[in-house]
């Protein structure tokens, strides 16, 4: 038998996360590009983790999504995991507000193969989601932009999903500062006021879990649309 529960440590925990990657994940000539062309041109690290878009990926093929709304390209990382989770005529609406970061995504998209089922909006996503009102309504909805507009963002994800789609909250711990009451930062005030509204609001049941992983220390929420 082994011995009792280790402390976690930042460096045990950079190897298990190491480790999970090379044995669950592996390498990805598609995405590790994608993940060098956005640090080429000088974008944030702030990409999902390759665990976090697996988990993202298998979320969206265990509920058989068809269309995903992704608010936050990037470099459009994680929209490569969405869209390879859709089946043959699915679709990712994914929102980008700075131009330059929408044309970085777009080839790292269509060079890895997936460009027909990604459609890029580009501007201000609380400006761009009223025009997607009216549409089929989406499966899964994935909130990784400013974090002041979280609950700008959730009010139309619950207006634009359908009945049991998945919505999902990127970055809601950061490094434990949501419980930190010297932090009134308004990217901290919005994460908080997203994950209240999770909890208030009648059209959501929600969760949230604590990651560790190549990101550090964060966390992500997980709702239901009822």
């Amino acid at each position: 038998m082994g011995g009792g529960m280790r402390e976690v440590t930042p460096e045990g925990a950079r190897a298990v996360d190491r480790y999970l990657v090379e044995t669950l994940i592996g390498a990805d000539a598609a995405l590790d590009v994608a993940v060098a062309d956005q640090r080429a041109a000088g974008l944030p690290d702030i990409e999902v983790a390759p665990t976090g878009g697996k988990l993202l990926h298998l979320l969206a093929r265990a509920i058989g999504a068809r269309r995903v709304l992704e608010i936050g390209t990037l470099g459009g990382y994680s929209t490569i995991w969405l869209a390879r989770a859709l089946p043959t005529g699915g679709r990712v609406v994914t929102i980008e507000a700075e131009p330059r970061n929408a044309d970085i995504a777009r080839a790292s998209i269509d060079r890895a193969g997936i460009g027909d089922r990604v459609e890029i909006r580009v501007g201000r996503a609380a400006d761009v989601l009223p025009d997607l009102a009216g549409d089929e309504p989406f499966d899964f909805v994935f909130i990784d932009a400013d974090k002041e507009s979280n609950t700008v963002y959730l009010d139309w994800a619950a207006r634009l999903g359908r009945p049991g789609a998945l919505v999902i909250v990127d970055n809601v711990v950061r490094s434990g500062r949501v419980t930190d009451p010297a932090d009134d930062s308004a990217q901290v005030a919005g994460i908080r006021a997203g994950l209240a509204m999770l909890a208030d609001d009648p059209r959501f049941e929600a969760t949230a879990l604590q990651t560790l992983d190549a990101k550090g220390w964060d966390g992500i929420a997980l709702a239901v649309l009822v």
